[in-house]
Parts: structure tokens; sequence; C-alpha cells
């Protein structure tokens, strides 16, 4: 299944938030939020506040519990983010981006956005019946949340560290094992 571009984006920020309150937090400042901002190419308001950050920061384990709930949980939080945002869905083109759903105006706080389009995206997912994209990473020490966009759904750690780490440690059992 491939996702929307839009739905792909919102995703990835939303998994990347959620994985941001792991051990190291990874969204601490101001600029950290500004990055993730502009790497998820998201528009409209930012005020660049630590009064900002800490709202969006505060959305972590609301994100983190609607990426890894099953697929009826999942319509739960769905439909209680929207509801509380009073979502009003529709359609958009703005800078590079050609017709794409909104469902909040541009001038929400950036929190609110964060969280209304993550439940956006996530309807894709639970009408596709593709909450298996969704997964905790297979590192026995890390509970990070797994987007996997890949063709063959071959994904199974958060990031590259926890990957890496793994590769390392399967090779070395495999080196005292042989010799």
């Amino acid at each position: 299944m491939v996702f929307a571009h839009d739905t792909e984006m919102a995703l990835q920020a939303a998994a990347t938030l959620a994985n941001s309150a792991l051990d190291p937090d990874t969204l601490e400042t101001v600029a950290d939020l500004d990055e993730m901002y502009a790497r998820f190419e998201y528009t409209g308001r930012h005020e660049r506040t630590r009064a900002e950050l800490d709202e969006v920061r505060a959305l972590r384990p609301r994100l983190y519990a609607l990426l890894t709930a099953d697929r009826d949980r999942a319509v739960e939080l769905v439909n209680e983010m929207l509801a509380e945002a009073r979502a009003l869905p529709r359609l958009v083109r703005h800078d590079r981006w050609d017709w794409h759903l909104h469902a909040v105006a541009d001038d929400a706080p950036l929190a609110t956005r964060f969280l209304v389009e993550t439940a956006m995206a996530m309807i894709d997912v639970i009408r596709a019946d593709e909450m298996s994209r969704l997964d905790i990473c297979a590192d026995d020490d890390c509970e990070g949340v797994v987007l996997d966009l890949s063709r063959n759904r071959s994904r199974r750690f958060c990031s590259n560290s926890c990957g890496n780490r793994n590769a390392v440690a399967a090779y070395r059992a495999r080196q005292a094992a042989s010799g």
C-alpha cells in the first residue's frame, strides 16, 4: 500500500515525535522543534516559544498510544482527537504541495495541527487495514514506534541505532558460536 505523500509525512512526524520521548530525549529545545517543523514540511503558525514546545512535547504519550494501539482502539483515539479539535477537513494546495487535506486552520496551534494531521493520516491506515505498518521496535531494550513504509514490510527497528546495535550483536554471536 502506498499512502499519499501528506499521509506518509504525517505518520513519519508522529512516529518521530512519539519516539522523541525515549532516552535520550530528542525534542528538548525550540531549535529541535524548528527542525522537526521544517523536516516534515509543516506550514502555518509556528510561534517558536517554549510554551509551544511544551504543548507539542505533551502530545507524545497520546501519539505513542495511537501508533501502538490495535485497530479498534485506534479508531476510538482518532475520533476523540478529531472531535476535540473540531476538525473540518478541506482540500488545500500551497507551496509545492498539490491538493491535500487540512482539517484545522493554519493558524491553529502547532500541537493541534500535529495531533489532527496524525489523526487524519491514521484514517488512511485504518481504512486500508494497514495497522501492521506500525509496531514496536524489535530491540529488546527499546520501546520505540516502528513505522514500516517499505514495500516488503521488512522494517523491524525504530532507528538505525537500534538496527546497528542488533546487527553487531548478531555478528558477535555468530563469531562466538563458530569459533
